[in-house]
């Protein structure tokens, strides 16, 4: 086999591993409701799918930071990205193995069984946060570098249609085929005809197919080894404050997981430990943004020993990714239980999953019509590649699910959104900041109308935000590492931590929604889309007096 047709082999196995992480991430969307329902837990309670998910990313992200520094080199490039890669995945396949054993006999109601969930999901996490960390720059290696960015371009596609497809995967693997959508969930549990023996074999499928895949990329000795400089700038303050940032989360989430502890079957909190977990969860946020913010005053007084974070722009950016990533997993974490009350239709676990694939949808329509500009196509062509490309995915989101055996028909009336998120591009003007400012604007507004509105109207608008966050992770990350010079890759492996956003964010919706209602529970949203408009405009200004 020559190299080339050997890189590409490899490029269609990583684009693949691209594919694993839009597919569980997005499948969380579903399995969180159903979770819900079988371990009888409330909405607080089921967001700790997130917490485990993504939280797992912020650890991984800072113990390679940690462990880099204590060594003064940095380890993913003394590993080489080949061989990061083969850990993640073997990672993520004990993981695997772990939700096997997890879900093995797991009765409903059983919290101790739901709690082993929570840990699998941490460690098949865990090594994606290896594997991303690798991924990328190695995509780019795998080639000619003028083309690196299309290729990272079809992998994000891949991924994005992961995160569409997952849901409804999941949804017929938990419920059988959409013929079975009238069925009543709690009474299936209770005469066993629904358990959760179908995640082993889910789960069985998805390890088998890490382990085929960290054994093509150890056993492909034509590949890249990916091993580069391994020097290591150095952030000794910053590593001090992220260490301290994180010890305190810890002893936060200790004391709101007590209140847990000791309760009966069907046993609820009191009112004064629903405002406790709540308080706590926001002092948890709390901690985040001051001890980030505060660690940026110290550094801009003296930079020695703080690296990258003595920037602004970066130090904001890493609390943009935090609010970005909360905010997109937030809204459809939560979104299947809003479905479920009567004034959105009372839709029972197994009607869900068409709408969350819709919402992950509106990421890969936006992410598949932002990387259109990649391929520098002419202004007249683009323009209408801007129109065509947009519903050309809708359809594909469409036909998946009605593939599936779906209805689809409710779901037509998407198609104005799409309509507003094309003119969101316009306006944008491939620009960053002004990009991010109108896509935060129509995330504001999509928000409100959801809050003030109920029925069809509500639910595509909180259906929209899927297209709206779509763009702003590149918008936010490009703006963030502006500036940077050395410290830009140091700047990078910050941001990617700060997917801490989709661990905190969604259970304070969650809580909030305990105590004040699901719908309700949504303004959390609005203040997340009202800082990244802030964030648009402050970078505007920093870049301007630079």
């Amino acid at each position: 086999m020559s190299e080339n047709q050997n890189h590409k082999q490899a490029l269609y196995t990583l684009v693949s591993v691209f594919f694993f992480w839009g597919f569980i991430a997005a499948s969380n969307g579903v399995f969180i409701p159903f979770c819900k329902t079988y371990f009888s837990l409330d909405q607080f309670q089921s967001q700790l799918i997130d917490f485990a998910f993504y939280g797992a990313y912020y650890i991984g992200g800072l113990f390679l930071f940690v462990f880099s520094s204590i060594s003064n080199k940095d380890m993913m490039n003394e590993w080489g990205l080949k061989s990061s890669i083969v850990k993640g995945l073997m990672l993520s396949a004990i993981g695997a193995v772990a939700m096997v054993i997890a879900v093995n006999g797991a009765s409903p109601n059983d919290s101790t069984a739901f709690t082993y969930i929570l840990g699998a999901l941490f460690i098949v996490a865990l090594g994606f946060s290896l594997q991303q960390a690798a991924a990328n720059p190695f995509a780019i290696s795998l080639g000619h570098p003028d083309k690196g960015s299309h290729r990272l371009n079809l992998a994000g596609g891949v991924n994005s249609f992961g995160t569409a497809i997952g849901p409804i995967l999941v949804s017929l693997a938990l419920f059988g085929t959409a013929a079975s959508a009238n069925i009543n969930l709690e009474e299936e549990i209770a005469n066993n005809s629904i358990t959760l023996t179908v995640v082993q074999y889910l789960y069985i499928g998805v390890g088998i197919l890490f382990l085929l895949a960290a054994g093509l990329f150890y056993f492909s000795k034509n590949l890249p080894d990916g091993k580069q400089d391994a020097s290591f700038l150095g952030a000794s303050k910053a590593m001090t404050s992220l260490i301290s940032i994180t010890i305190i989360l810890i002893l936060i989430f200790y004391q709101v997981f007590r209140q847990y502890v000791g309760l009966g079957d069907g046993e609820s909190l009191s009112a004064e430990s629903e405002s406790l977990i709540l308080n706590l969860s926001l002092l948890a946020l709390a901690i985040v943004v001051g001890g980030l913010l505060i660690s940026n005053v110290f550094a801009r007084r003296d930079s020695n020993g703080w690296g990258a974070m003595q920037y602004p722009q970066l130090v904001l950016g890493m609390l943009a990714i935090f609010t970005y990533v909360g905010v997109e997993v937030s809204i459809q974490s939560n979104l299947g239980e809003l479905l479920k009350t009567s004034a959105f239709g009372s839709l029972n676990d197994t009607q869900i999953a068409p709408y969350i694939s819709m919402y992950w949808g509106g990421l890969m329509i936006g992410r598949w019509t932002g990387a259109i500009t990649v391929f520098n196509p002419s202004d007249k062509l683009k323009k209408w590649l801007y129109i065509l490309i947009p519903y050309i995915a809708f359809g594909i989101v469409l036909s998946v699910n009605a593939i599936s055996g779906f209805e689809v028909k409710h779901l037509f009336a998407f198609a104005i959104c799409v309509a507003i998120q094309i003119a969101g591009f316009f306006i944008g003007k491939d620009k960053p900041a002004l990009t991010l400012k109108v896509f935060g604007f129509l995330g504001l507004f999509a928000m409100l109308t959801g809050l003030f509105t109920t029925g069809t109207v509500a639910i595509f608008a909180f259906l929209s935000g899927g297209l709206f966050c779509s763009i702003m992770w590149p918008s936010i990350f490009s703006l963030s590492i502006k500036g940077l010079g050395k410290y830009t890759s140091q700047g990078s492996a910050f941001l990617v931590m700060m997917i801490l956003g989709g661990a905190i964010i969604p259970p304070i919706q969650g809580k909030l929604a305990d105590i004040i209602g699901i719908h309700e529970s949504y303004w959390v949203t609005v203040f997340c889309f009202l800082y990244l408009i802030i964030f648009a405009e402050k970078t505007t200004k920093i870049f301007q007096k630079s």
